[in-house]
């Protein structure tokens, strides 16, 4: 079975740029396959999200990898994950990649902040020294080499919005990450300013002109109001080869429950009746269908004796008598 790894690889190399919304789940692992996304985006601040808490390091290693390998076990696409500052030093790194590469994910991506790492959007973030984050990443190559030659090590710099940090900082520091052998480069920035995303772009260019880039392109940032907002098209030409989403079915997912549930306090049982209208001929329409009961139903039939008389002798949903 080719690995997820190697699609991924190759997805880079024919394509113009990837593109990706940031999920939490395996259901919305498999909507963004369903709807044509070619990568899934596993975010850390997704994940942590939906289970409470702030991305500010508070979820532990095996319960992000958990996650993971339910996401990349529900679809056929590759998934990067969110693997934070590697849960601690050199040594949790190793552990960190030797875990991630059995949960079937095409790779991940690692920060040189120091642990316990937050979101790259909140104020407060430091980084390790330079040697230490080097040091951090060649662990994490070697382990890679070792299990898994395909798998991608994304090598993500917090300097440019760390404390004492710098986009010089963060140049230095791509240069170096990569020197060490890390497949993509992404530098954090703080804004939807142009100008950081094109010298970062640039510099990484003249240095590592081969190097592709990964890029965040944050709702933190707020593109809408920005009079002239980068398109993936631009940062694609820039070097920018992944570009994702990081929060964006946790936007649009607590978006559409918010108003649903308020609708629900307000409205009672017709808040239900408008949300099925809402969904007629949707393909969210039946959750039967999401939740691809037909096709373990076929699985029944093939493998368990008397499920067929079962389905025919009892009410609830077949897909033959679902219209």
């Amino acid at each position: 079975m080719e690995s997820q790894g190697k699609r991924f690889r190759q997805l880079l190399q024919t394509e113009p740029y990837l593109f990706t919304g940031g999920v939490y789940s395996p259901l919305d692992a498999q909507i963004a396959e369903r709807v044509g996304i070619t990568s899934i985006y596993l975010s850390g601040y997704s994940m942590a999200l939906a289970n409470g808490w702030p991305d500010m390091g508070l979820l532990t290693q095996t319960e992000v990898t958990r996650i993971a390998h339910m996401v990349a076990s529900a679809v056929s696409i590759p998934v990067i994950a969110d693997a934070d500052d590697g849960y601690g030093n050199a040594l949790s790194t190793i552990r960190t990649v030797q875990e991630y590469v059995k949960t079937g994910v095409a790779g991940i991506h690692l920060e040189d902040q120091r642990f316990p790492k937050r979101c790259g959007h909140i104020a407060g973030k430091t980084i390790v020294p330079l040697e230490e984050a080097v040091g951090k990443y060649r662990a994490a190559i070697d382990t890679r080499n070792r299990l898994d030659p395909d798998f991608v090590i994304i090598a993500r710099t917090d300097a440019y919005g760390a404390v004492g940090g710098s986009l010089e900082e963060a140049i230095r520091r791509g240069r170096a990450y990569a020197d060490a052998g890390v497949d993509l480069v992404w530098c954090e920035l703080s804004s939807a300013a142009r100008e950081p995303a094109i010298a970062f772009a640039r510099a990484m260019r003249a240095s590592h002109p081969d190097l592709p880039l990964a890029f965040n392109y944050s709702s933190s940032f707020r593109w809408h109001a920005d009079p002239n907002p980068l398109t993936f098209k631009e940062l694609g030409a820039l070097g920018y080869r992944y570009i994702f989403i990081t929060i964006f079915a946790a936007h649009a997912g607590t978006f559409a429950v918010w108003n649903a549930m308020e609708e629900l306090v307000r409205d009672q049982e017709e808040a239900q009746w408008r949300l099925e209208k809402t969904k007629v001929g949707h393909p969210t329409e039946s959750h039967h269908v999401m939740a691809r009961v037909a096709q373990f139903q076929e699985l029944e039939k093939r493998y368990i004796p008397g499920t067929e008389e079962r389905i025919k002798a009892s009410a609830g949903y077949d897909d033959r008598r679902a219209h």
